[in-house]
């Protein structure tokens, strides 16, 4: 019972600090320290939020249906190049230095390209959400690979056991947390990298739903996509814990209670 009171007031600072930062953001738009065209007050955005809700949720279902495609792309190159570089030291010689470099290249930087190579379709925007969410999750499989248990490992070989049976008993169970933490990156980025590739063209989505109200100087309904993209990353990063809450019953929180 203390412990989880303890975690509720620990959770409780967050919430203090966004609140107060809520409050002197009003406080700056009341007193008029900044043009409200510039920063709308969060009353004005929350009000742009309701009179635009319709309109968010249709261009929101866009952008979740390309984040959702793209992070599974990426789940899956990352677990078949992860399982490749682990298996094959010379793969992973060859490719890893190429992985860290790629991470070197802005996505933004590129995605014109993109565009240029694929057309102005869902498929330019699906690649920004794949190269976004292939690094996190690769690097995390790899390192939970390289964590298994060698004496476990040794046991299973003494015993006869097959390469992909090492790899179903001991390695993957070894891999599951690093996935996840990279998985808890990934599809935050998912959503970020849908909204980042709608803009630079398409019909609908919430990137492009922004560039329309920034070129209106709709700045509180620019506001209000920004909220919502941050909500639903958040949202999706607690659905993330929950899985791993079921897939993982064993792994201990930080203040040393079952999670």
């Amino acid at each position: 019972m203390i412990r989880r009171l303890q975690s509720i007031i620990h959770k409780s600072y967050a919430g203090l600090i966004l609140l107060f930062l809520l409050l002197v953001w009003q406080l700056v738009s009341v007193m008029e320290w900044v043009p409200a065209f510039m920063l709308p007050s969060p009353i004005q955005v929350i009000q742009a939020f309701i009179r635009e809700f319709d309109s968010l949720m249709g261009h929101l279902k866009i952008s979740l249906g390309e984040a959702f495609i793209g992070l599974g792309f990426g789940i899956f190159g990352a677990f078949f190049l992860a399982m490749l570089m682990d298996r094959f030291q010379m793969v992973y010689r060859a490719l890893y230095p190429l992985l860290i470099i790629s991470q070197t290249i802005p996505v933004i930087a590129i995605a014109p390209l993109l565009v240029l190579w694929m057309g102005y379709g869902m498929a330019p925007k699906i690649m920004v959400i794949f190269l976004v969410c292939f690094f996190p999750i690769t690097i995390g499989l790899l390192d939970g690979f390289k964590s298994s248990d060698p004496d476990a490992i040794r046991l299973l070989t003494s015993m006869g056991a097959r390469p992909a049976q090492i790899f179903r008993h001991i390695k993957l169970p070894s891999a599951m947390p690093h996935f996840l933490a990279g998985l808890k990156i990934s599809v935050s980025y998912a959503v970020i990298g849908a909204v980042v590739a709608e803009w630079l063209g398409g019909n609908q989505g919430l990137g492009v739903y922004m560039t329309r109200v920034r070129k209106s100087y709709a700045f509180d309904e620019m506001f209000a996509v920004i909220f919502l993209v941050s909500i639903i990353s958040l949202i999706l990063m607690k659905c993330v814990s929950l899985l791993e809450k079921k897939l993982l019953p064993y792994q201990k929180s930080e203040g040393g209670e079952s999670k």
